[in-house]
């Protein structure tokens, strides 16, 4: 979502509590972008500035005036969404379309003929049972055409609202809570509250969100709340409206509300890796399940391929294996679904271009069989028990749910008889699906996942999509919302105890730029010796100077000191001090990880390597023949051994290892440097300059460059007899 640069410049001097100059780029913006009733606005707060910069002025003493200040800051910052907003419809045409769409045929909707329409929908519906068989179809489909318009309007009317009076926020949380309100309707409200202070933040709102996701009985309104308010958390915003923090704070008390935000925190990142979870089923799954069944789609449908039952003679052990290997691709997706991959995001996200989901509101409201937009499919007697067990009992989210049955109805004629007999009497199943336990489909965990599909869906396939904040996008606000772990907001709840876990998840998963987020948000007083541990280990596996304020090296350190027995802190010490150059210290530890485990190759292999860089090379070599001995073809081991060698200036046993190296089918580019420096130790000038020119290809770097290289070897050539004029010659000849 693109935002004018002007009014988010002022949003953030509100922030910084800077209000006098936050009025005066306020009246700049308005001389440009006339909109009357903010310059209105604006004069009144001014006004009210003006009087109490004045009794300051005079010397008055006022034990409010802070509290005043601050409702002054709310009030402009409160304008400036409102303005925000403003400028936003008029820049974009469909996002007016759909505002004034919300006020057609009325001036201001008001919160009580919202909550009586919703209201009466329930009583008709409930009136619907008394009707005759013969007319109660027929009437059904016009109440529920009637309420799908008015729900439409209202969802519109939520996602384009103003910031919300006190007022108004406690009528809408009675509607959202009201048990004479339905489930679906209220479902439908968190969803268009959510879109909303998502793309213009409101204290009100927010405050509407948690307060429901704390008090409603209906598990699936909860989880929508829920999401809701961890999209929206603002810790920026919140330098306004501390009561915010306060409430954050207060909630995460709760033990179960920490559980599910983990929960959810993870279900995020699942949602995140959809597509390339989607490629991995396409390129690795389904190619297996297509070869293996009997069903071929041609232009004119889906027809059944013929059993060859000569190959059944001839080889019968060969359909047994086709079909273990099409039992065991399909458990493989079953498996994936099972741990909260988004199995069906590839197929269904090309589903979603028929009418229905044109209309912004059908892509958020829950699955239910009499939406008129599917209501007349399901009506049809072909296929229907097929669908009713498919759509109760299957792993879909709404948004999938509404798609299968549009593009069920489509394909329904170009099936075989037989097929469309099975369905018929609901014996069909689908590759690739499962049925959930009815526990499962009652689980928030279920219910929460399903709703993060639909999201996901909605924000990678809308053809508005642009217009929304995304969640999911990852380069958005440093991607907090997505890894909400590292919001500031939740540094100081108890929350901060799982962090842990969850870093290590992220890890675990490869996402490690979310996990150094969450790393960078450890509260001091949690900083244990496990943060600097994940800490450095993830410094050390993105190579980058420092996170969280602390480098690699001060990671390890703070490990060691807390935790003196702690191995893996020993062994990424060991790594760190090794690569910063100082050999006897990591040797030291390699030592101590020896002691513990003498035969472990990699410790022994990395003693050796730090006893060659201190230049005791007896002692090196005493480790590296036992290593060669024992493991021969272990080229790791040759090279070490081979430098080794070479710095004990046994040159022809070293020659050896290098002639063996360089005639490998991949040399490393190593190899050619230092079977160069052999050479040249031991005489052999003109085979040296040839290996160091090979060395300067491979690496694509300049004969300059090599001049500067021997300058940095300077001590390790000198100790072999090479003087100044002897290196002068060398870079000379390779000019």
């Amino acid at each position: 979502m693109v935002r004018n640069k002007a009014l988010q410049t002022i949003i953030k001097t509100l922030q910084d509590r800077r209000l006098g100059e936050a009025m005066e780029q306020m009246a700049n913006f308005l001389y440009t972008n006339p909109q009357p009733q903010a310059t209105e606005l604006l004069e009144e707060i001014k006004t009210d500035y003006q009087l109490m910069t004045g009794y300051w002025r005079q010397g008055y003493a006022d034990d409010q005036r802070g509290q005043l200040y601050d409702r002054l800051l709310r009030r402009m910052y409160m304008l400036t969404t409102s303005v925000s907003l403003g400028h936003y419809l008029v820049e974009n045409p469909w996002a007016m379309s759909r505002f004034k769409h919300a006020y057609e045929n009325q001036v201001n909707p008001s919160t009580e003929s919202m909550m009586h329409d919703l209201q009466d929908f329930v009583s008709d519906v409930a009136m619907l049972e008394l009707e005759p068989e013969h007319t109660r179809q027929q009437k059904q489909q016009s109440v529920y055409e009637r309420h799908e318009q008015q729900m439409s309007k209202l969802f519109d009317y939520l996602w384009t609202s103003w910031p919300w009076s006190e007022e108004m926020m406690n009528e809408m949380e009675g509607m959202v809570l009201s048990p004479t309100v339905d489930a679906v309707d209220q479902q439908l409200m968190v969803s268009g509250i959510m879109l909303s202070l998502m793309n213009f933040w409101d204290a009100r709102k927010f405050r509407l969100l948690v307060d429901v996701y704390r008090k409603t009985a209906d598990e699936r309104i909860r989880q929508r709340a829920l999401i809701g308010w961890v999209f929206c958390l603002d810790s920026d915003a919140c330098r306004l409206y501390t009561e915010i923090a306060d409430l954050v704070k207060e909630v995460t008390e709760d033990e179960r509300c920490c559980n599910e935000l983990s929960e959810l925190q993870m279900q995020l990142l699942y949602c995140l890796q959809a597509e390339s979870d989607t490629r991995k089923i396409q390129e690795e799954i389904m190619p297996e399940l297509l070869k293996n069944n009997h069903i071929r789609v041609t232009r004119n449908g889906i027809e059944e391929v013929e059993e060859d039952t000569l190959e059944d003679i001839l080889h019968p052990e060969l359909s047994e294996q086709r079909m273990e290997q099409l039992e065991a691709n399909i458990q493989k997706m079953m498996d994936m679904q099972k741990q909260g991959v988004d199995i069906y995001y590839g197929g269904f996200s090309q589903m979603k271009r028929y009418p229905f989901f044109g209309t912004i509101a059908n892509w958020f409201v829950p699955y239910y069989p009499q939406h008129p937009g599917i209501s007349t499919i399901l009506g049809r007697a072909r296929g229907k028990k097929f669908l009713k067990l498919l759509l109760s009992k299957g792993p879909f989210c709404d948004s999938d749910k509404y798609s299968f049955v549009i593009a069920f109805d489509q394909t329904m004629n170009m099936m075989p008889e037989n097929l469309l007999k099975m369905l018929d009497q609901g014996e069909a199943s689908l590759v690739g699906t499962s049925e959930v336990a009815p526990e499962e489909l009652s689980s928030p965990a279920f219910m929460r996942r399903s709703y993060l599909q639909n999201l996901y869906r909605f924000y990678k396939v809308f053809p508005q999509r642009s217009l929304f904040v995304n969640p999911f996008d990852t380069a958005d606000d440093s991607g907090r919302r997505y890894v909400f772990f590292a919001n500031p907001l939740l540094r100081e709840t108890r929350l901060a105890s799982q962090f842990g876990r969850l870093v290590a998840f992220f890890i675990k998963h490869h996402q490690y730029d979310a996990a150094a987020m969450i790393l960078q948000n450890y509260p001091e007083q949690q900083r244990d010796a496990q943060f600097y541990l994940m800490n450095g280990s993830l410094l050390m596996r993105t190579h980058k100077a420092e996170n969280a304020g602390l480098t690699t090296l001060e990671c390890f350190e703070k490990v060691v000191e807390l935790e003196p027995e702690n191995e893996r802190a020993w062994v990424g010490y060991a790594r760190v001090l090794f690569g910063q150059g100082d050999y006897e210290k990591s040797l030291q530890y390699y030592r101590k990880l020896l002691a513990n485990h003498p035969d472990h190759q990699n410790y022994q292999l990395n003693a050796a390597v730090c006893l060659t860089n201190m230049r005791a090379y007896e002692e090196a070599l005493g480790i590296l023949y036992k290593l060669n001995y024992d493991d021969p073809e272990n080229t790791n081991i040759s090279r070490v051994l081979a430098w080794a060698l070479t710095g004990a200036q046994k040159y022809e046993q070293a020659g050896k290892i290098y002639q063996e190296l360089l005639h490998a089918d991949r040399p490393e580019a190593d190899d050619y440097l230092n079977a160069a420096y052999m050479h040249w130790f031991n005489g052999d000038v003109n085979v040296a300059v040839g290996l160091f020119s090979r060395y300067a290809n491979t690496q694509g770097i300049t004969f300059n460059a090599i001049e500067e290289f021997f300058g940095s070897e300077y001590e390790m050539i000198a100790a072999h007899g090479i003087g100044d004029t002897e290196i002068r010659l060398m870079a000379e000849a390779l000019l």
